[in-house]
């Protein structure tokens, strides 16, 4: 598959280089040509570096590896690059104090499917941090880490699941694109959680056989 990925942060690193191993066509777009350079070189596998314009051009799917203030008004630069395109959302919208920045609002990824109008969006990849995303796979007590995902087209969602895979993990779906939202929120509670008051997050929930009450 080809990929485009846009920006040249952490969250594009740890993505892109699960994806260029599998044997993907990667080209990783930046507006700084010398950072486009070198991920593309630390990612390797062939990935090549380019342009934002270049790199949305050249993906069936094409990743959103970017800020949620800068998201939008990117995806709204390349405007008929991305038409048809799966494009795939990673971000948080999640400022200080853990506070969420979409409050009352669109989701993160309601705003790049408004501004991207032809695309299909898809979220996913947004609960957990980066260097999560660079083990090789993120294994937990012998158990794979679920990925949920959100969308609203199927063809999208199949080949964002395929992409999880790639990743050692599995994909879980999360509903329609307007419930990208509830993953965001989702993430500013764990990374408050986490990182404000260094709890588990993942002590929250029972197992799945308690999650109606206990004899359901």
């Amino acid at each position: 598959m080809r990929i485009g990925v846009l920006g040249t942060g952490n969250m594009a690193d740890a993505l892109a280089t699960h994806w260029a191993r599998a044997g993907h066509e990667v080209t990783i777009g930046g507006r700084d040509a010398h950072r486009a350079r070198r991920l593309a070189t630390r990612v390797g596998g062939g990935a090549r570096p380019g342009s934002l314009r270049s790199a949305a051009e050249s993906g069936q799917v094409v990743l959103a590896a970017l800020p949620f203030g800068a998201g939008a008004d990117v995806v709204a630069e390349l405007g008929a690059a991305l038409a048809g395109r799966v494009v795939l959302d990673c971000s948080n919208p999640v400022g200080p104090g853990f506070r969420l920045l979409t409050q009352g609002g669109p989701s993160a990824a309601q705003r790049l499917a408004a501004a991207a109008p032809g695309s299909h969006v898809v979220k996913a990849f947004n609960l957990c941090h980066e260097d999560v995303w660079r083990m090789r796979p993120p294994v937990f007590d012998g158990r794979p880490l679920s990925v949920p995902v959100c969308g609203d087209d199927a063809t999208a969602l199949a080949l964002v699941g395929g992409l999880v895979r790639d990743t050692g993990c599995e994909p879980v779906s999360a509903g329609g694109l307007d419930r990208a939202g509830l993953l965001e929120a989702t993430a500013a509670l764990f990374i408050s959680l986490w990182v404000g008051e260094g709890a588990d997050a993942q002590a929250i929930a029972p197992p799945l056989a308690y999650a109606t009450g206990p004899g359901h």
